[in-house]
């Protein structure tokens, strides 16, 4: 399977929709998908929204539990890569990235509230 980069700059804003959660192999056996060395994988749904209103939903998958990654709040994805996949008549588009994090929160300066000297 190929692996295309994305370019995220050109994404918009990406929002957590769904908090992160270790992704399953399967649905009977719920057994939870790792890494060649072992680490877990986590899956997060993370809103685009590129102009407007218009908003779209993708699952990324992860090595490793994001931390600080809550639902609302804004990502930084790095690494991102698309792989498109078929199992027989169903076919589809996968996601991963390197890592995802949040966005620190900006404070307004003390200069932009007027409070400067």
């Amino acid at each position: 399977m190929q692996a295309i980069p994305v370019d995220t700059t050109r994404l918009g804003v990406l929002r957590c929709a769904v908090a992160p959660e270790p992704k399953m192999t399967g649905l009977e056996t719920k057994e939870v998908k790792r890494d060649r060395e072992g680490n877990t994988i986590y899956t997060v749904a993370v809103m685009v929204r590129q102009e407007g209103r218009r908003v779209s939903v993708i699952e990324i998958a992860v090595t490793g539990e994001p931390k600080g990654v809550e639902e609302g709040v804004e990502l930084r994805v790095t690494g991102l890569e698309a792989f498109a996949w078929a199992m027989g008549d169903r076919h589809g588009i996968s996601f991963r990235a390197a890592a995802i994090t949040p966005v620190p929160a900006t404070t307004p300066t003390a200069g932009a509230k007027g409070g400067g000297a």
